[in-house]
């Protein structure tokens, strides 16, 4: 039975299917951390008002008919059903409220973004393709100030002022992406954290590291946010991959 067939009389249904198999997938991955983290999209034009998953479940249970629609500027949605942890709201609603170029947004913990997040210097430097997509195109927290209850919150949606610069790694603790869909956001998540891992595992052989001109780290970086309909593909296969194995995520 395709997608379509099974679509309950929900507004944003297509956007509740992409994000819940982003959930599914980013557990497959294990980039999630047990019942914490989460995602949100925008779905009105200033993106103050957003779908994000339930508090406490796990990323591999997510359904998209459960996803919660959230008012940024109105606390009383935490006193709902279900509602988001004050963590959650704190973060993704300050970011939501401050920037508008923000529709979707991804916090993980993922073990090897988090490492890069835990150094004394957390740039990412162009050691190979999937590094130098991210080339000027970063943020660094330098000040992390504990759990993101609202204050913290509204602090790093300040570093998110700059559109071109779509992920922040967020020092002392994990790495939080940006982008315009769930697909284009899901797609760069995956290759910051596989630039990552391509960098730690670098520095762990000790040798010196093979870093890309400045010119062409560039040059790459732009060749690669010009690329056609990559995150779309991506995440059509991995959506077809969830239905051909009979998952419940889009219900």
């Amino acid at each position: 039975m395709s997608i379509a067939q099974l679509r309950p009389n929900m507004d944003h249904w297509e956007e509740r299917v992409d994000l819940a198999a982003a959930f599914r997938w980013t557990a497959r991955l294990n980039f999630h951390e047990a019942v914490a983290n989460h995602f949100s999209l925008a779905i009105n034009d200033d993106g103050t008002k957003f779908l994000m998953n339930r508090n406490q479940v796990h990323f591999s249970r997510i359904r998209a008919s459960e996803l919660l629609e959230i008012d940024a500027n109105n606390p009383e949605t935490l006193k709902g059903p279900d509602a988001p942890d004050p963590t959650a709201w704190g973060l993704h609603g300050g970011i939501h409220r401050h920037c508008a170029h923000a529709r979707c947004v991804m916090h993980v913990h993922s073990i090897h973004a988090t490492v890069l997040a835990s150094l004394k210097d957390s740039n990412l430097p162009p050691i190979d393709q999937n590094c130098a997509t991210f080339y000027n195109r970063y943020v660094i927290d330098e000040s992390y100030g504990g759990l993101a209850f609202e204050d913290e919150g509204e602090r790093c949606a300040q570093l998110l002022c700059d559109p071109k610069k779509k992920v922040m790694i967020m020092g002392n603790h994990g790495v939080l992406v940006i982008g315009d869909s769930v697909a284009d956001t899901f797609n760069r998540l995956y290759y910051f954290e596989r630039a990552a891992e391509t960098y730690i595992r670098a520095l762990q052989t000790g040798q010196p590291l093979r870093v890309l001109p400045d010119d062409i780290a560039e040059k790459t970086a732009q060749e690669l946010e010009d690329y056609p309909g990559q995150g779309d593909r991506h995440l059509a296969e991995l959506k077809a991959i969830l239905d051909d194995e009979g998952s419940n995520y889009a219900s």
